[in-house]
């Protein structure tokens, strides 16, 4: 079946969503502010706490054809990434509170007619987490889980350690009979594996040059694909992840894979709702691209002053040929926009694109 093609009508615009957005926009503050008083730092307000901040390359691949060859992958060449991986949560807890991941990638000195807000900017960024589709269909449920997410932020932390190990017990439970919740591991039932040994998705989708598609990053070297389903022992490990990722790249790098996957029909490849995973069965992810990381210091104190301080990053910086679709990424922007922002002020610290001459801390 062909590619479905991008018109402006493959979005539905509901009515209440200014109010959404709004209020969106006003949890998001109240979570900062939180966080800010309580750790006298302004972090973000969702994936607050880093594991991995890392700088590599990503290169398209030759011979794509022509419904794959677009946006910034229309032409095989090399652009500079710097990369994030980190926990949903919106203060920095320990790993022992164990939550679904995150990864954001930038990608520098890329060329092409700008998305609005983001005109003087030469950057593309890609929110990828692990899970196929978004917990939540649209942004009034996303509300709902961010203001129960805003009224906890700073309450009771060794309950949260308590609830998070009871939920991870049940979730081991359940899938050794063959099932998944996705709420209980939502909730602090994720398994604490290896952040490098991922599969991260899009979730929702962005126009792909003509086109409408997902986008997932996997696990390719061996280094990598040898952590996945791997479980790290954070016994008494504040900050495990981090320590394990410093020491898988201080002896190796390592490669992900980037793939698409290509809307083919708008009732079962759906745009406007988050919480459906499009069918794979006849219509796999397809690699387009590959992100080298070298061996280098996965996570310090310095580079976090960079990319966690001084840098953001939104599915709103970037290309016209990859503008994002649908309702939660018309909602990401005013929300990720004021987020920015108010960060900045708060920890007196601008906020600004990198450009592809600058280097992270070694």
């Amino acid at each position: 079946m062909a590619a479905v093609r991008y018109t402006p009508d493959v979005e539905t615009v509901d009515a209440e969503e200014p109010r959404i957005q709004a209020e969106l926009v006003e949890t998001f503050r109240s979570i900062i502010e939180t966080t800010n008083r309580d750790y006298g730092h302004a972090f973000r307000s969702v994936h607050a706490k880093s594991h991995a901040l890392l700088e590599g390359e990503m290169n398209v691949l030759t011979g794509l054809p022509e419904e794959l060859a677009q946006g910034l992958f229309a032409t095989p060449r090399s652009y500079r990434v710097l990369v994030r991986i980190s926990t949903n949560a919106g203060d920095p807890l320990p790993d022992s509170i164990s939550l679904q991941r995150g990864m954001a990638i930038k990608v520098l000195d890329v060329d092409g007619q700008r998305l609005p807000g983001s005109e003087e900017d030469s950057t593309q960024d890609f929110v990828l987490a692990n899970g196929v589709a978004f917990p939540v269909p649209d942004p009034k449920a996303f509300l709902a889980n961010l203001k129960m997410l805003a009224a906890t932020t700073d309450k009771a932390e060794w309950a949260k350690k308590a609830i998070s190990a009871a939920f991870r017990t049940t979730e081991k439970a359940l899938e050794a009979m063959g099932g998944h919740s996705a709420k209980l591991m939502q909730l602090g039932g994720y398994p604490n594996s290896h952040p490098l040994g991922e599969r991260y998705f899009s979730q929702v989708p962005i126009r792909y040059g003509d086109h409408i598609a997902k986008i997932a990053v996997v696990p390719l070297s061996p280094g990598f694909k040898a952590l996945e389903g791997v479980e790290i022992d954070i016994a008494g490990r504040e900050d495990a992840l981090r320590e394990e990722v410093n020491h898988t790249l201080a002896e190796q790098g390592g490669e992900w894979e980037v793939r698409v996957q290509l809307c083919r029909d708008l009732e079962r490849n759906p745009v406007e709702d988050a919480s459906v995973a499009w069918p794979e069965d006849d219509n796999p992810y397809v690699a387009v691209a590959t992100i080298r990381v070298p061996s280098q210091s996965g996570w310090n104190w310095n580079r976090a002053n960079v990319l966690d301080d001084r840098t953001a990053f939104s599915p709103w910086h970037g290309i016209e040929a990859h503008r994002p679709l649908g309702a939660l990424m018309r909602a990401r922007k005013p929300a990720y926009d004021a987020s920015r922002d108010l960060r900045s002020r708060l920890n007196g610290c601008p906020i600004h694109e990198p450009h592809a001459t600058d280097r992270l801390p070694a």
